[in-house]
């Protein structure tokens, strides 16, 4: 005879094993990170993505493997062919007893000019069948301020919930309070080596204590990089600025349609006026056949939420970068003087 404690415990361990803890780190190989740094360098000012593969542990993501997708053309015969090699290299990693689960992509920009919607479609997609993936983003042009610029990013539950209604009306968000900060979240990142590879990299360590990746810190000359971030920064405010005059007309229509129907509504009421004394019936108040009750749409705000997060990105780049040149300047006036 079963023991029923036995089963409850069995149901109870079940029933947790269902609600799956946050994402706390995405735990990433060195040899992945060397992966994605060369195949996004090699293909520079292309941007290029990959496949990443792993295993998904509690609240650890951990990434152990990748390749990359070959370059997308418009053609859907082209197309077809990079599915087709997608299931290829998975199935051939299966063979030889490599991890070949799907736990998200990741991809090259340049200036930080990732977030698109193009971008939140994808993590849609890939959310529909992988229940946590991330997207690892790496930026070719900020390495050669030696800085490793990567990072893990994945949507919020709220912006997906909120994104599968297609309701992206200003009284929605402010029922669900998002904001344009609450559309990515952005997961640490932890670098992993097996021992034998950490013994190795010992070994190959140089003598002297400066890398050259110690010399690129110290250049003084950033102004391409600068340049470029305020070139994609006018651009983000005059996309911005289309969008709040899509707003603006929006908002006219709408007190134009406002006014209309506030002078129709008047003159319904004198006519039932009019009628009363006559011993009729009144008429209704509203026609819904009437084109000036029709609701408006209101524009999304999608982009106008993705558009303040890369100004705000490119605010930031250029402020981290204006502040390490001054750090440097300050350095050469010091050694100058002595």
């Amino acid at each position: 005879m079963a023991n029923p404690s036995a089963a409850r415990s069995f149901l109870q361990v079940a029933s947790t094993e269902e609600v799956a803890p946050p994402l706390r780190v995405v735990q990433i190989e060195g040899l992945v990170i060397l992966k994605i740094i060369k195949h996004c360098k090699e293909f520079t000012p292309a941007l290029v993505t990959g496949q990443l593969l792993g295993l998904d542990v509690g609240s650890v993501l951990e990434v152990t493997n990748c390749f990359p997708f070959p370059i997308r053309e418009e053609d859907e015969e082209i197309e077809a062919e990079g599915a087709n090699y997608q299931l290829e290299m998975m199935r051939c990693l299966r063979e030889v007893n490599v991890d070949n689960n799907t736990v998200g992509w990741y991809q090259s920009t340049l200036s930080g000019s990732y977030q698109t919607v193009e971008l939140i479609e994808t993590f849609m997609n890939y959310q529909e069948n992988i229940r946590r993936c991330v997207c690892i983003i790496y930026d070719p042009s900020r390495s050669y301020q030696g800085v490793l610029a990567l990072k893990a990013l994945k949507l919020s539950d709220s912006f997906m919930e909120l994104y599968r209604s297609n309701n992206f009306t200003g009284e929605k968000l402010r029922e669900k309070n998002l904001s344009w900060v609450d559309i990515f979240e952005e997961i640490p990142i932890k670098v992993s080596n097996s021992a034998l590879i950490s013994a190795f990299m010992t070994e190959l360590e140089a003598d002297s204590p400066v890398t050259q990746c110690d010399y690129d810190r110290l250049k003084l000359s950033s102004s391409p990089f600068v340049e470029r971030n305020m070139e994609f920064l006018i651009e983000c405010m005059d996309d911005l600025s289309a969008e709040q005059q899509k707003f603006q007309f929006h908002y006219r229509n709408l007190s134009r349609q406002q006014a209309q129907q506030q002078a129709w509504l008047q003159k319904r009421r004198s006519e039932n006026m009019a009628r009363k004394a006559a011993g009729e019936e009144p008429l209704p108040e509203e026609d819904p056949s009437n084109p000036i009750f029709k609701p408006l749409p209101e524009p999304s705000r999608v982009d106008s939420f993705l558009i303040t997060n890369q100004i705000s990105n490119n605010c930031n780049q250029i402020n981290g970068v204006a502040g390490q040149n001054f750090s440097r300047l300050y350095l050469m006036k010091a050694l100058q003087e002595n």
